[in-house]
């Protein structure tokens, strides 16, 4: 059962939050968040990429910086930028983009539940990565993105959701500047909190989307504020809860992650079409492939599109080994272009969906030499390979839109009161 609380957010007051709000940190490299926070002062980017107040050859993982956001977080606290709701609650969280709207809960689940199994991973993690966002959080004692959760879908979470945002009025409204609205309810209702709690304690399967570097640095923090609480640790620590937003699977798309790569290995265009014919069924297109279904691929080599449809000997019923990620890898990448290690080689590149097939084109008149268009991994598969207790290759999912950082901040300092 999936330990899903309501709680005291501290958030933007409502006049602030449209400037407030941000972008997730790891979108930006640190040319572009300093830009961003020059720009507009107020974004949230500055405390989340605390070395935008240090001149740019500046260690950005020394520790005054984490000790800059601390100051800056709890300054701007203090100065009323933020305020928090007197009682626990559920909020509601919805993004539309394109004209699609999706609705998730905000909450904070428990660590408990991540290292248990309830709460289940589709990729690792890698340690340097997360060491930044462990101190940051243990640095400020707040968690200010949330992990992006999703769980199959709850009749009864979703007459409550469809309730409140229909009878309600949200308590932000506004667009970002990528152009996505985001709106966000308070849950008031004493009785409605008390009952998606209940639901979630039925739900055995619990799924990170997006965020697991996020979600297990907040585990680790978690784990060394409850030793240092040692035995005065009787009842749960905030820590031991991470800010989350939960949407139900229907709610959810996950876009394409394309891959672009550097050279073609020693072969001529001639010679890789050749031995991708053997594995697929090749067919020169007129214009741009997005592929339509799994199992087909698209292929930008020396300014033309090919088609390409996996034939039946290399595809799988294995949750991983069957992913179309897994089948471009195992047959084209690793043995064909020589990348064995994607998360390591420099020869190749990750084009999230959203940039379009026409950065693909771009990239290969630019800095690469042939880009794969991919068909989405879909949300059944995620949770397939999650339930198997397997992993996915790296850059298997692409979400949009992104959760804003700043819009929800969760103080882990003191302890839960029930």
């Amino acid at each position: 059962m999936a330990d899903i609380k309501p709680f005291k957010a501290f958030r933007p007051v409502a006049d602030k939050v449209s400037k407030i709000a941000a972008l997730p940190y790891d979108v930006y490299n640190r040319q572009e968040a300093r830009a961003v926070v020059e720009k507009n002062p107020d974004s949230f980017l500055a405390i989340d990429r605390p070395e935008t107040f240090f001149e740019p050859d500046h260690d950005m993982y020394a520790p005054e910086v984490y000790d800059k956001a601390k100051e800056q977080l709890w300054g701007r606290i203090e100065k009323g930028d933020f305020v928090q709701d007197e009682a626990n609650s559920y909020y509601i969280y919805e993004l539309t983009m394109d004209g699609r709207s999706q609705t998730g809960i905000v909450a904070v689940a428990s660590i408990d539940d991540y290292l248990n199994g309830v709460i289940k991973k589709h990729e690792n993690t890698r340690e340097e990565k997360e060491k930044d966002r462990i101190n940051h959080v243990y640095t400020c004692k707040a968690q200010t993105g949330p992990i992006f959760l999703c769980y199959r879908d709850n009749a009864t979470i979703n007459e409550i959701v469809d309730r409140v945002k229909t009878v309600d009025e949200p308590v932000y409204d506004f667009t970002s500047e990528d152009g996505v609205r985001h709106r966000v309810w308070l849950m008031g209702d004493e009785e409605e909190n008390n009952m998606i709690c209940r639901v979630f304690t039925s739900i055995n399967d619990i799924y990170i989307a997006d965020g697991h570097h996020r979600c297990a640095s907040a585990v680790k923090v978690g784990l060394k504020m409850r030793q240092e609480k040692g035995d005065q640790y009787k009842k749960n620590l905030e820590a031991d809860y991470f800010l989350s937003v939960l949407f139900p699977e229907s709610e959810l798309m996950i876009m394409d992650y394309n891959r672009v790569v550097k050279d073609l290995n020693g072969l001529t265009p001639e010679e890789f079409l050749s031995v991708l014919s053997k594995k697929f069924d090749v067919k020169k297109e007129e214009a741009a492939v997005k592929p339509s279904k799994k199992g087909e691929f698209g292929l930008f080599l020396d300014g033309c599109w090919f088609r390409l449809n996996a034939h039946d000997d290399i595809t799988s019923d294995d949750p991983v080994e069957g992913l179309d990620v897994s089948v471009l890898q195992n047959q084209v990448l690793f043995p064909v272009l020589g990348i064995e290690d994607p998360k390591t080689d420099k020869r190749i590149d990750f084009v999230g969906g959203i940039r379009g097939l026409k950065e693909l084109e771009r990239r290969c008149k630019t800095d690469m030499c042939l880009a794969f268009s991919m068909y989405p991994t879909s949300i059944n598969e995620l949770f397939e390979v999650a339930d198997a207790g397997k992993l996915m290759p790296p850059k298997s999912t692409w979400f949009e839109p992104k959760l804003l950082s700043g819009l929800f901040l969760h103080d882990i300092r003191g302890i839960v009161v029930q």
